[in-house]
Parts: C-alpha cells; structure tokens; sequence
C-alpha cells in the first residue's frame, strides 16, 4: 500500500516525531520544504509600473522594433 499525503506542520515538535516515525520504517519523509508556489507573471508584476510608465515602455518599445525592421 503506497499513499502519498501532504501535511502542514503546525507545532516544530511534530518534525522529530515524523522523524522518528521514518527511522521506524512506518513513513517515508518525501520533502522537507515548501513546494514552490506557482504565481501568473501578470500577477507577479502588477502594480509595478505606473500607467504612465507603461505607456512610455510600450512607446519606447514601438519605437525600437520599427528602428529594428528598418534594418532588416
């Protein structure tokens, strides 16, 4: 029988009993840490720039790639 459980360690004393319960051979302990949470860049950065900023981003970008196809 091999099920896999995700806990949420709330109290630091129950690490050493999970622990213990690993050398017993009861558990096997398969991650220590966080998994990474997964965050949409939209998220990540929003907020970031002023509207303003970003209309002078978006410029400035327009402005590059047409300096770029000229160019080519």
């Amino acid at each position: 029988m091999e099920n896999t459980m995700l806990i949420q360690i709330t109290n630091q004393k129950a690490i050493g009993i999970l622990h213990e319960l690993e050398e017993l051979h009861l558990i096997k302990v398969v991650k220590e840490t966080d998994a990474p949470k997964t965050v949409k860049l939209s998220d990540k950065y929003k907020g970031i720039l002023t509207k303003e900023q970003g209309q002078n981003l978006n410029e400035h970008i327009q402005k590059m790639r047409a300096e770029w196809n000229n160019i080519s």
